[in-house]
């Protein structure tokens, strides 16, 4: 077996192939960009070497670098796991040709499925069922707009070296094409250098399953259950589950018979997923190979007991496959969220910032957590915004289910916005109980999915005034006590009652309270409602009753930023001080960067006159492009950015004045 292996990638995946690594005995070497000096990944690897800048086309993607710290180091393999390099045929030739172990398949094979259009024509020959559509070499947009009219509406315009959902666009008529062509190239352009595109018939109700496969150097090949990745955000997975529920044993059969057929057509190596569209009338097609591990690889890893990173050292090592397709079994059911940082209010805007605070549910046979963060690391814009999978295993789907909605309420993180509200509203509705699953779950079922907080927005103020007043009653050793009467400036008076303001922000707006202690509890006072306090605090745990209803929530303050945690919610507020002023709004009309990122198209021009919803200013972030659409009608008055710049979040980047008309109409 080997004795040291690099592994080109950072955050989750390299952690999780340390583990498995150190586990077999195997030393593990680490590389690092600027951003990732003091990183999980590098502190957990036996030794680790620094790649180049932030960027990682600077660093993760200098496949010339990754190569001669190999060489240095002295190690005999270099594990891709994925994204980054881990499809790039002509760094798995490099390896190749410098007597490196790419852990992975042949660059032929990487190479033959790296074109989506060139792997429908193998599936095809080898007598894999396809989609209807156009992966032909003609990229003209007059063939593209033909081919789109013979395929018929709706479709799916595909980048061919695509993944991860870029370079994809759904199209529902003839009239949204070329627009839809021209940003999927960008797109397309911008995280793969290459702009070409598939059309496929977009099937209206399909359930998005994929067949994990794997293959040895003597070509024989196995199938380990399939998983069900229907439920998705912008064409890119949220929640898998194995194995897919409602799937008969024959199709199960037909599926992974398939699969194998189409990793052995390309002589395939090592660990690969197929991935099918499946209808509603049972009838399924070949969507594309991905020629590395999943992302999701957890759950199968669940449902069959086997470590398919072990598998991969071993198939790389030489060794033939540890199990023949009758030794596999599945038992019971596993599902992995996907935690993000992100705002699933804002259309899953990727999210930015420090991880303050961070507690992750207990892990067991159950339970599984998957990461490549710890407490007080950043998320950063260069790379992608999830911070960790959480797995869940138990003897049926609706006992993984009620695993995976209880972990969810044990999952707590403050300093960047997460998805992980979204995902307890989701996991616990009865749509997806029930296995209603198609890729179009999440528009389906939004009313299900975006929900009010079970908390009163009084409940939650009453609940952060306990958490602060608590807090403070054991004093602040960095300073002066601010809620001690003498050192505050209001109409405290000895031997008078204590009556103290406190003011808190929530959701932009400003709530006055007022604070009465009395011997053992508070009485709090939002608006004309007087609520009675008893509240103690242990740690991060508050038990409060209020008006003789108990409830516990855990929480954490941070300065003067409050974040409580309940039954998978989470409540954020500021409170604000005699010195504190609120921020300054932003001009009226003015258009704002949603985050970080760079500056891709500037359509308009000072003076232009815009209708409401035009396209003004494209971005990309995280990979991502997102649009920035005139608000209303009206006329172009600043412009901020150019092509090309970097901007912060909040910036204002156009200004647009709402014309006389509805000037007129709003007053």
């Amino acid at each position: 077996m080997f004795h040291k292996i690099l592994i080109a990638n950072r955050g989750e995946i390299a952690c999780r192939i340390i583990r498995t690594a150190r586990r077999m005995g195997i030393r593990c070497v680490a590389v690092y960009s600027d951003a990732d000096v003091n990183a999980h990944h590098v502190n957990l690897a036996d030794e680790a070497f620094h790649i180049g800048p932030a960027p990682a086309a600077d660093s993760y993607l200098r496949t010339d670098k990754l190569i001669e710290i190999a060489e240095r180091s002295g190690a005999e393999a270099i594990h891709p796991g994925y994204g980054f390099v881990s499809e790039n045929a002509e760094f798995a030739a490099a390896c190749e040709a410098h007597n490196l172990v790419f852990i992975g398949p042949p660059s032929s094979a990487i190479a033959s499925m790296g074109s989506k259009s060139a792997a429908k024509v193998i599936m095809e020959k080898a007598g894999v069922p396809l989609v209807p559509g156009y992966h032909g070499d003609d990229q003209t947009p007059e063939t593209l707009r033909a081919e789109a009219e013979k395929c018929g509406f709706p479709l799916l315009l595909k980048a061919v070296a695509g993944g991860g959902g870029k370079g994809m666009r759904v199209v529902e008529d003839i009239g949204e094409f070329d627009a839809a062509l021209d940003a999927a190239k960008r797109e397309a352009t911008n995280a793969f250098s290459n702009s070409d595109m598939l059309i496929e018939r977009y099937l209206t109700q399909p359930r998005h399953i994929e067949i994990q496969v794997f293959c040895d150097q003597s070509g024989r090949g196995v199938y380990l259950a399939e998983r069900d990745c229907s439920v998705q955000r912008r064409h890119q997975k949220v929640l898998e589950e194995a194995p897919a529920p409602g799937l008969s044993e024959e199709t199960r059969r037909a599926m992974g018979e398939a699969a194998v057929k189409a990793a052995q057509a390309i002589n395939y190596v090592g660990a690969g997923t197929v991935e099918f569209l499946y209808d509603v009338d049972g009838s399924f097609f070949f969507m594309e190979m991905n020629t590395r591990l999943q992302v999701e690889h957890p759950v199968t890893e669940m449902v069959t007991s086997e470590d398919l990173v072990e598998w991969q050292l071993q198939v790389a090592w030489g060794d033939p496959l540890p199990l023949d397709q009758s030794q596999i079994k599945i038992h019971g059911h596993a599902l992995e969220a996907r935690i993000y940082a992100e705002d699933p209010d804002q259309d899953f805007l990727p999210a930015t910032g420090n991880l303050r605070y961070l507690r992750t549910p207990n892990e067991s046979a159950h339970v599984r957590v998957d990461t490549g963060v710890v407490e007080g690391d950043d998320i950063s814009i260069h790379y992608d915004p999830m911070i960790a999978k959480l797995i869940v295993w138990d003897k049926n789907r609706k006992q993984a289910i009620n695993r995976m909605v209880q972990a969810l309420e044990h999952y707590r993180i403050a300093g960047v916005a997460t998805n992980i509200r979204f995902i307890h509203a989701l996991t616990d509705s009865r749509p997806f109980r029930d296995a209603d699953l198609t890729t179009s779950f999440i528009d389906a079922h939004r009313d299900k999915l975006f929900v009010e907080s079970e908390l009163s927005t009084h409940t939650a103020l009453v609940l952060a005034t306990g958490f602060i007043m608590e807090t403070h009653k054991v004093g602040n050793s960095s300073g002066p006590d601010p809620w001690s009467p003498f050192n505050r400036s209001d109409s405290w008076r000895m031997n008078a009652e204590h009556a103290q303001s406190l003011q808190l922000e929530a959701n932009d707006t400003l709530y006055d309270l007022t604070v009465r202690v009395r011997a053992n509890h508070y009485q709090v006072s939002v608006g004309d409602a007087v609520y009675d306090l008893c509240a103690n605090l242990a740690d991060d745990y508050l038990q409060a009753t209020i008006n003789d209803h108990r409830i516990n929530v855990y929480g954490n303050l941070y300065h003067d930023r409050l974040a409580l945690f309940h039954g998978g919610e989470s409540f954020h507020c500021t409170r604000y001080r005699e010195n504190h002023v609120l921020d300054d709004l932003a001009p009226e009309g003015g258009l704002n960067a949603p985050m970080n990122g760079t500056i891709v198209t500037v359509q308009a021009d000072v003076g232009d006159s815009v209708r409401a919803g035009q396209t003004l200013v494209v971005m990309e972030a995280m990979k991502m492009e997102h649009t920035i659409r005139a608000p209303a009608d009206g006329v172009v008055s600043e412009i901020f950015c150019v092509e090309g710049e970097q901007v912060a979040e909040s910036a204002e980047l156009i200004v647009v004045e709402a014309s006389e008309q509805n000037t007129e109409e709003a007053s």
